[in-house]
């Protein structure tokens, strides 16, 4: 049985330290951590999640965009869970949109992030994988790895004047009759 696990907040070192590699994936340990963060990532409306974020500093994500209150204009995906993962290849092409984060609560950023990536990763089951990620899903990935890396996305913000508050995130979406912030 799986269980919700409390996310840990800015402020707390496991979120600045370098996470390690998973070397024995079929480890009892590496498999509850997998669904503890699925249940963890389902009641807590995230689009993706990394095990730094509830205290496992170990470099293990998952990404699982798909609508809910915090990203309601988010496109839907099965959740993938990501162990040592990389990137392999970026786009030149960058975009700025906004980012919130689990353990950042309250304000979201206005982040730079490749548009487009090609990863590597090993899945649950132990098989190496490689996949392009374009757009939002890209996003998810490259903000869920610099957790892996100590960082939160306020550290990639260009300028302080690009945070707002979670609630006049929402009011602009709500208000945007293309469901794009403005």
């Amino acid at each position: 049985m799986t269980k919700l696990l409390q996310i840990s907040q800015l402020g707390d070192p496991v979120l600045r330290q370098t996470s390690q590699p998973i070397y024995q994936i079929q480890d009892g340990w590496v498999q509850t951590l997998i669904g503890d963060l699925l249940t963890t990532l389902r009641e807590s409306n995230g689009v993706g999640i990394a095990a730094p974020q509830v205290g496992q500093p170990y470099r293990l994500l998952i990404v699982a965009s798909r609508p809910n209150a915090r990203y309601p204009n988010a496109p839907e995906m099965q959740p993938t869970v990501m162990i040592n993962p990389h990137i392999l290849k970026h786009s030149n092409e960058m975009a700025k949109d906004w980012e919130g984060c689990l353990s950042v609560p309250g304000i979201r950023g206005l982040v730079p992030r490749y548009t487009a990536i090609e990863v590597e990763y090993t899945t649950a089951e132990g098989k190496l994988q490689q996949q392009q990620l374009t757009d939002f899903v890209a996003r998810i990935f490259q903000h869920e790895l610099d957790h892996l890396n100590g960082l939160v996305f306020l550290d990639r913000l260009e300028s302080v004047q690009d945070v707002i508050t979670d609630q006049e995130y929402l009011k602009r979406i709500v208000d945007s009759p293309s469901g794009e912030t403005r």
